[in-house]
């Protein structure tokens, strides 16, 4: 017996050839399956003569191939309900103010910070979403959005080559509405959801199931199916993604306590001493083994939430309408009325919200084999297209370093170090432990030497520059024998008029600053 591609059953020339009554005398009835169902009345395979019995015909193997293609149907089909994209809407948050990665923050949002020499941070969560097949999603932004709003209508529009379907991605800055309340920014993650929940009111959000919510400054690869089809399975009204954590970092985050079905039972945030011990929790339940949950015994969020969207809207508007922020106080307040279940994400994953941690992520991109990777064709990371030539290179050093398109590097050496898109490096440059974000543009030669000719500065790195653990923004003009290196070991320092800060130990060169010749850091 074979089963064709549409679900129709006939009787292989085997089974023919097993049965001594001819196939032409018997009554068998043609079965079609259509969703997981039999279509029509019951099915009878018997045959019609019951007189005439053949031992080597075996009768019944007909309805159990049935029984066993029609529950595996409707398995199959209940399987991709669940993982149905197109029942998830993604709300990504363009971050507040980020005042711990300033002065990268100082004109542009935590989201629309460079990384790992061509990319931005909110390519991550986008491109996650993408390679998920969830194609309705919207940004909400309010600081600094100018370059963010301009990266998202050149990177994901229809006209780029990235196929949204019937699917959108839409940027919805905090704005002023009428009355007291509409007058107020947003005020928190929930805030700022809250504000917009009539959206999930419109017609383009009448099939929507679930709402997942995401951070725009998180580096990581996710499959955001995976994670809502554990949500659905599982009947929770909120899950959370999580990490599993060691003791040496679990200060540094909110924990939350389990049940040994994963149930969260309640949170604390950054808890220390006997705090941080009654933390611990029997990561196996979730998935890890007993080995590796005695090394990471708790488990802290990643601030990735998936809701149910009626449950999301309950909280917002009737249960908690004055709560600012998701992960501090609607769901630890929702713990004890809701199913709020966690969900193991054991991979990479780093929270870009400091400069420190900004500089490490990017520097971990050049290690042999790198933690997270850029690098994946089958989920790989989207970001604008530029048209970008390939760098040249002449009579160059470069270890354990990453290279951006568009670049030119001449006579230098480049040690463990980020080299942004069409950043110019001159003679005898030493860089080590740096990244360099790069530029927006390029200067002709004409306009190098006129602004030589002025005692001016171009852009990129002049001759003779040593430069050791530092960041190097955009369009940054740095001159010829500067050195920077913080010999001194200065941990903070605001030298703005100068064009740099120093930010736990690590220099930050000014977006659009000049540094001039013979300048010493």
């Amino acid at each position: 017996m074979i089963v064709s591609a549409d679900g129709r059953l006939s009787l292989s020339a085997a089974s023919q050839l097993s049965s001594t009554v001819a196939l032409a005398g018997r009554n068998w009835r043609l079965v079609k399956f259509c969703n997981g169902e039999l279509m029509g009345k019951k099915v009878n395979m018997t045959p019609k003569y019951q007189g005439v019995r053949n031992k080597n015909v075996k009768q019944n193997i007909c309805m159990s191939l049935t029984a066993n293609i029609a529950g595996e149907s409707k398995l199959r089909d209940l399987e991709l309900e669940k993982r149905d994209p197109r029942t998830v809407v993604a709300i990504i948050l363009g971050g507040g103010a980020g005042t711990r990665l300033f002065p990268l923050t100082k004109q542009r949002a935590k989201p629309a910070v460079p990384i790992g020499g061509a990319y931005r941070l909110i390519d991550v969560p986008m491109s996650n979403c993408i390679n998920s097949g969830i194609n309705k999603v919207y940004i909400l932004t309010q600081f600094n959005s100018a370059s963010l709003n301009r990266h998202l209508s050149r990177a994901y529009n229809f006209a780029n080559g990235v196929n949204f379907g019937d699917g959108y991605v839409e940027t919805l800055a905090a704005t002023q509405t009428p009355g007291e309340a509409g007058k107020r920014w947003f005020q928190g993650t929930a805030d700022a959801v809250r504000q917009f929940h009539w959206l999930f009111e419109d017609a383009r959000c009448k099939e929507i199931e679930d709402v997942l919510i995401l951070s725009g400054d998180h580096l990581y690869r996710m499959d955001y199916m995976d994670f809502v089809q554990n949500h659905r399975q599982s009947g929770a009204d909120i899950t959370i993604s999580c990490l599993p954590i060691d003791d040496r970092r679990a200060s540094d985050f909110g924990l939350m306590k389990i049940d040994n079905k994963g149930r969260i039972l309640s949170f604390s945030e950054k808890p220390r001493g006997q705090e941080l011990k009654a933390m611990a929790v029997d990561t196996t339940v979730l998935g890890l083994s007993k080995e590796e949950a005695e090394k990471k015994p708790y488990i802290a969020s990643m601030g990735v939430y998936v809701f149910k969207k009626e449950i999301l809207l309950n909280l917002l508007r009737w249960r908690f309408p004055t709560a600012n922020d998701f992960g501090s106080e609607i769901i630890p307040a929702s713990a004890k009325e809701f199913f709020i279940k966690a969900y193991l994400f054991n991979d990479y994953w780093e929270d870009i919200g400091t400069i420190r941690s900004f500089f490490e992520a990017n520097l971990a991109l050049t290690e042999h084999p790198p933690r997270f990777s850029f690098y994946d064709a089958a989920k790989p990371i989207y970001t604008s297209r530029r048209n970008l030539p390939p760098s040249k290179i002449d009579n160059c050093k470069a270890v354990d370093s990453i290279i951006s398109h568009g670049s030119f590097l001449t006579n230098c050496f480049i040690e463990h170090s980020v080299i942004g898109i069409r950043s110019r490096i001159n003679d005898n440059v030493h860089l080590k432990d740096t990244v360099m974000v790069g530029a927006d543009f390029y200067e002709t030669d004409v306009e190098k030497a006129a602004l030589l000719a002025e005692g001016g500065v171009p852009i990129g790195i002049g001759g003779n520059t040593k430069i050791k653990d530092c960041i190097i923004d955009k369009n940054a003009r740095i001159g010829k024998n500067v050195v920077i290196s913080n010999s001194e070991g200065v941990q903070e320092a605001d030298k703005s008029s100068e064009g740099f800060y120093i930010r736990s130990g690590i220099t930050v060169i000014l977006k659009n600053s000049v540094i001039k010749d013979d300048f010493v850091i």
